[in-house]
């Protein structure tokens, strides 16, 4: 099972098609025991997870825009279908899934697929883990003995009671599952082949076989008994509500879709999705599913980095995956009658409790944006989907609001150099903020000198005014004040965004600002920490205030110490986004860099590991000269950890014949070989993170990923959005 970021050529197509076929039995029995435990939540029979894995494996396998995303039942849909059940009973429930696969269909042809994914992470998260917290609240009750409760709150106040009442042999078999699926993925690699959550549900059906006593899934026929078009039509008054829910239906499944797509585009860069394509084929898998009786259908991230993780090439594997599941239904009813209710239940526990992932907290909370993750998780919790959505939208429409009036204002005091007080005022200085202001004017004591700096997006009357005031009193006391607005000559002078110390002496930081020490190489360096505290400094202050008692970067880039390669530039990132390690030939070797990938891993616990070279590299060259020559120094010895990338290229990898066709040097082509050797080596490290492979081209200043399937580094065309957007963790 090749990982998802190794770099492989394209197969054959026999070989491409055994692929498929290998993964399509992974996601199969993946696929099998989530489709039941997700019809047992949302109160629905149970054929209907299969019948809806069914569909969406072929239909939206066949018809979808991303080749290897898996569709079928999500966790996602869980608590909204369960609702609609109870108002409105089961055959106009898929009455409202066929109209939402319509109205998917209708976003697909219109092309708005684009502007779902523009709903914040932090509501998607929220919405994720607030569905979680309801489920495995639920089906707590099934897995201590009783029944599912209503809702969150109702679960919750019952639970001292139904922990006071143990009893029956229900409740081992579930305990039981939801060790199994929780020691699962710490047992050796050999035996983790075989999917947890079937590992757990077979171990639990084992067990009650012994109990006859235990409940047990109730099947009043096969797959093709079960399958049944809707023939209940709404009542005059329930039009509007089942209107309302196909809207929901469309717009959760739409968004999980995507966004499952974005993540598989993670897992395999090299495969491109179509959007709006996707919408259509869920549209068209929803619509089959609710005419034969299924549950609502979305692309779903377990079982799709099952088949991206497995191996797949194509879209013949999620097709495959659902033809399985047909069989299975048609010829093994009688298996899935001796599964007990609170196997299932104890498997929907642990599901509920990984929609909540303190990732999402984290990237929440660095991003300001932790009041509406809370805010959507605590109302889909405490209301209804919808009304805790509309929460998190709230709340981010009042945070956006916030930001978009909101005035930055700080207050510099005189250096030892200098005996200037200094007020910079940048973002939107408009009437609200004006208490602000008076606050920070108020810090400047009477008689000194004071220089304001206003590079403000807009600035209204009542600031301008309060500001002019204030300048008169001030100056009354004899003090110097001095102002600096947009159209200032000192204030209008080009300062290069990525600039190098030599852009900076050109365009110049004011001469005021820094102490130059001509002829001294300190000289640069000074002036480029004066340049930052004069420009920059407080911009990330608030930034570093809120990192000051910690860190939760992203991921950890490991790169070339080269001075063209700047990590922050190349990757647009700021502090706390990533754990930097820079070395001689961005190896992974010595005893620092392998110290800081396990503090990395084990105390950051970074879900990314990024391996970048560069072109040109120094490091390389030296490898390629070095040959058959006996080391010259530490330098010399160092290098030699990379003779394996060497030997690869010159042993035709597939990483370096793609480079050289591609016109690269040899020493380019080398310095991409080696990213690649230094991917395997952090995974036979059995380093627990994604990998990625980069390579940061000098002249073109073009960052290129490795695409594990042609073995190519490709510039990233469609790029996705932010980690947090694409992590959506839906079964």
């Amino acid at each position: 099972m090749a990982p998802p970021d190794s770099p492989l050529p394209d197969l054959p197509g026999w070989s491409r098609l055994r692929a498929d076929l290998s993964a399509s039995l992974v996601v199969f029995l993946v696929a099998v025991p989530l489709s039941l435990g997700i019809a047992l939540a949302s109160g629905a029979p149970i054929m209907a997870g299969l019948i809806a894995a069914v569909v969406g494996g072929i239909v939206a396998g066949l018809l979808g825009g991303s080749p290897l995303q898996v569709s079928g039942p999500a966790a996602g849909l869980t608590v909204v279908v369960a609702d609609l059940i109870v108002r409105f009973g089961w055959e106009l429930t898929g009455l409202i899934t066929v109209l939402a696969g319509l109205l998917q269909m209708l976003f697909g042809v219109s092309r708005l697929a684009r502007f779902a994914t523009a709903i914040p992470p932090a509501v998607v998260h929220g919405m994720l883990a607030g569905i979680g917290a309801t489920i495995a609240l639920a089906q707590l009750h099934v897995v201590l003995g009783g029944a599912p409760r209503t809702g969150a709150v109702d679960s919750v106040l019952q639970l001292p009671g139904q922990l006071a009442g143990l009893e029956g042999h229900a409740v081992l078999v579930g305990l039981v599952t939801i060790a199994v699926v929780l020691v699962w993925p710490r047992m050796p690699r050999r035996l983790r082949v075989v999917p947890g959550p079937l590992i757990a549900v077979g171990t639990a059906t084992a067990l009650a076989v012994w109990w006859p006593d235990v409940p047990r899934v109730d099947l009043p026929g096969g797959l093709l008994e079960a399958v049944a078009v809707p023939s209940v039509l709404p009542e005059g008054g329930q039009w509007v509500g089942v209107g309302a829910g196909a809207v929901t239906v469309a717009v959760i499944a739409s968004v999980e879709s995507l966004l499952s797509a974005v993540a598989v585009h993670r897992l395999r860069p090299g495969v491109r999705a179509d959007p709006d394509r996707e919408l259509l084929g869920q549209g068209a898998a929803n619509t089959l599913s609710g005419l034969a009786g299924g549950l609502p259908v979305t692309g779903v991230i377990v079982r799709s980095s099952a088949n991206v993780a497995a191996g797949a090439r194509t879209r013949a594997s999620a097709v495959l995956h659902g033809v399985w599941i047909a069989v299975f239904a048609i010829a093994l009813v009688g298996a899935v009658e001796r599964v007990p209710l609170a196997a299932l239940a104890g498997l929907l526990v642990v599901v509920g409790a990984q929609l909540i992932k303190p990732a999402d907290l984290r990237t929440a909370r660095r991003h300001g944006e932790l009041p509406i993750y809370l805010a959507t998780a605590l109302g889909v919790t405490l209301f209804t989907l919808l009304e805790g959505v509309a929460i998190g939208l709230a709340v981010a429409g009042i945070i956006m609001l916030r930001r978009a009036v909101r005035a930055r204002i700080r207050l510099e005091p005189p250096g030892p150099t200098g005996a200037e007080h200094r007020i910079v005022v940048d973002g939107t200085l408009s009437f609200l903020s004006v208490p602000a202001l008076s606050r920070v004017l108020a810090q400047v004591p009477a008689g000194e000198p004071v220089r304001i700096d206003l590079p403000v997006d807009y600035l209204d009357h009542t600031a301008s005014d309060h500001l002019d005031t204030w300048t008169r009193t001030h100056r009354a006391t004899g003090a110097e004040v001095d102002m600096r607005e947009p159209g200032h000559p000192a204030a209008d002078r080009p300062r290069p965004r990525s600039a190098t110390w030599s852009q900076w002496r050109t365009h110049g930081p004011d001469p005021e600002e820094v102490a130059r020490v001509d002829g001294s190489p300190s000289a640069p360096m000074l002036a480029g920490v004066a340049a930052y505290q004069a420009h920059t400094a407080g911009l990330i202050q608030p930034t570093l205030h809120r990192l000051a008692s910690g860190q939760t970067p992203a991921g950890l880039l490991l790169t070339c110490a080269d001075s063209r390669v700047v990590p922050n530039v190349i990757t647009h990132s700021g502090p706390g986004d990533l754990f930097t390690v820079q070395n001689v030939g961005n190896l992974v070797a010595g005893t620092a860099t392998h110290a800081a990938v396990q503090y990395a891993l084990t105390e950051l616990r970074v879900p990314l590991i990024a391996v970048c070279g560069h072109s040109g590299c120094g490091a390389m060259r030296g490898l390629l000269t070095a040959t058959g020559r006996a080391p010259r120094g530490p330098l010399d010895q160092w290098l030699r950890s990379g003779a394996p990338s060497l030997h690869a290229l010159r042993a035709g990898h597939p990483v370096g014949r793609a480079a050289r066709a591609a016109g690269r040097s040899e020493v380019d082509a080398l310095a991409m070989v080696n990213v690649a050797l230094q991917l395997d080596q952090l995974r036979r490290h059995g380093a627990r993170a994604e990998l990625m492979g980069l390579f940061f081209d000098i002249p073109s200043a073009q960052v290129l990923v490795l695409d594990r399937d042609t073995g190519r580094f490709q510039p990233v065309t469609n790029p996705p959005p932010t980690a947090a957007d694409a992590d959506n963790p839906s079964a």
